[in-house]
């Protein structure tokens, strides 16, 4: 039997039972947008950290107080010696080392004009912006001076400073920032967020000036930026080096950029994989459908069967037809999955654009394949109960 003959004998079958057909294209169709739309909201989730977190560059170095082996954990119960603005200073002679911007952030009331405004607070080097790849719109960013002496400046976010001062000039106007007062040098362009953290609605200050208005000793964290012709593991062991002779012992620790994304990737990637899986878990109630009604199609055509075998078509031939129902019904219901999710992600992407979802042409390849083998998987039983039909017994059942 030809290509075309089989498939024309597959869909005049399956027009033949058009109602069950659908409600089985109905139910492939819910479990193949599932496993698409949750495996392609996971990869655009990945996507999104990755992209967050490499905005500022890829040769970074973060290194925050106390010894801890999970990521994630400061450790700062267990410092006996708190990361300091000297300890940053050392760092910068590094060679190798481009930028080190140390960290110490929190929040506060920002009072200017008769206007106030809770927000967050960065108490940073003079260099942040350019480590952090921020454009000024006005002014300038914080001048470069000793760390330890840095005088009471302050740099606006774009949108603090439309909240405090509309669309007049700040430069040289005073900001209270809890109580303590600071002179404003400059405003930056927008930004956006990073990982949920409005920089355009912050406010950046030196950061001697934010460990004393949070009464810390210690600094959050320090970040290094340096130079690619240094390999990371060279500079993180000249940084270990460096520290231990300052602080007697290791009560800190080093997370690169490229551990922290290797990291992050192989959590997002689970959690791509475990979406898709419950997605493909749906696929079972189309998989019992579609053997389901072969079964039942089987012993309703029985005639039908008989006489095919009785007009010469072999055992192999009768299989390969019920088995293409099942193929065609699990590429139908596939690609109206797809459809689906394809509307979906129109509609999504019109009423929530942050939304991050990333519909791959491998996620789709994957699951129009994965339906077809289901369908597959689930018509091998019928097809093989239609063979096992003797054309007499057939022809006289009917």
């Amino acid at each position: 039997m030809r290509f075309v003959d089989y498939l024309r004998w597959v869909i005049w079958a399956l027009w033949m039972q058009r109602m069950r057909s659908i409600l089985t294209i109905v139910g492939f169709a819910i479990g193949i947008a599932a496993m698409v739309l949750l495996s392609s909201l996971g990869e655009g989730l990945r996507q999104f950290v990755i992209q967050e977190f490499t905005q500022f560059g890829s040769h970074i170095v973060a290194i925050t107080p106390g010894k801890t082996e999970t990521f994630g954990l400061s450790g700062i119960l267990n410092t006996t010696r708190p990361l300091s603005l000297a300890d940053a200073e050392a760092l910068a002679r590094i060679p190798g080392v481009q930028e080190v911007v140390p960290v110490v952030m929190g929040t506060a009331q920002i009072k200017a004009k008769g206007m106030s405004r809770y927000t967050d607070v960065a108490g940073v080097g003079a260099l942040a912006d350019k480590a952090w790849k921020l454009d000024i719109a006005q002014g300038t960013f914080l001048p470069v001076e000793d760390m330890s002496r840095a005088r009471a400046f302050a740099v606006l976010g774009s949108k603090l400073k439309q909240e405090l001062f509309g669309n007049s000039n700040p430069l040289g106007e005073f900001v209270h920032v809890g109580g303590n007062r600071f002179r404003v040098v400059g405003v930056t362009a927008p930004k956006g967020q990073f990982l949920g953290t409005d920089l355009d609605d912050m406010i950046y200050i030196p950061a001697n000036k934010g460990l004393q208005l949070f009464n810390r000793e210690s600094l959050m964290e320090v970040d290094i930026f340096y130079s690619p012709s240094v390999t990371a593991a060279t500079l993180t062991k000249k940084i270990r080096k460096l520290l231990i002779d300052r602080h007697g012992f290791e009560d800190f620790t080093l997370i690169t950029q490229d551990q922290m994304m290797e990291t992050m990737d192989n959590i997002l990637k689970i959690l791509k994989y475990a979406g898709g899986g419950l997605g493909a878990i749906s696929l079972l109630v189309g998989a019992v459908g579609i053997s389901t009604i072969l079964m039942i199609t089987v012993a309703e055509r029985t005639s039908e069967v008989g006489l095919l075998r009785a007009m010469g078509c072999t055992r192999s031939v009768v299989r390969n037809l019920f088995l293409g129902e099942a193929v065609m019904l699990g590429l139908i219901g596939g690609v109206a999955g797809v459809m689906t999710v394809a509307l979906v992600a129109i509609i999504l992407q019109f009423f929530l654009p942050a939304l991050p979802m990333a519909v791959k042409p491998e996620i789709v390849t994957v699951a129009l394949m994965v339906s077809m083998v289901v369908g597959l998987i689930a018509g091998v039983r019928p097809a093989l109960n239609a063979t096992r039909l003797s054309p007499i017994d057939a022809l006289r059942g009917e």
